[in-house]
């Protein structure tokens, strides 16, 4: 899928689509230091496969990277999320809201 700008994309995957809070956790989790997705799996208490499948959607956007052998792969936060922190910080404040 492409985006017009940062912030449409920002949008459609944290909020736009299903799975979007998971992604926020996952993204969160990654902010405090890089980990594998048997780390973020156990951090987050949800399954492998789950973790993987936001994963390779959160890389596919651009918003995490990995580095490693397959079942090794640790993944980062790209400077594409970097730059763009604080429009993710509306987003969570938004969804956050009652």
């Amino acid at each position: 899928m492409e985006f017009e700008s940062a912030t449409h994309m920002f949008w459609w995957i944290f909020v736009g689509s299903k799975g979007g809070v998971m992604r926020m956790k996952i993204v969160i989790s990654l902010k405090d230091f890089p980990q594998n997705a048997n780390q973020l799996a156990q951090n987050l208490g949800v399954n492998y496969r789950t973790v993987m499948h936001h994963l390779n959607i959160l890389e596919e956007n651009g918003i995490v990277k990995s580095e490693g052998p397959k079942y090794g792969k640790v993944y980062f936060l790209t400077d594409l999320f970097m730059k763009n922190f604080d429009l993710f910080e509306k987003i969570t404040e938004r969804v956050r809201r009652p």
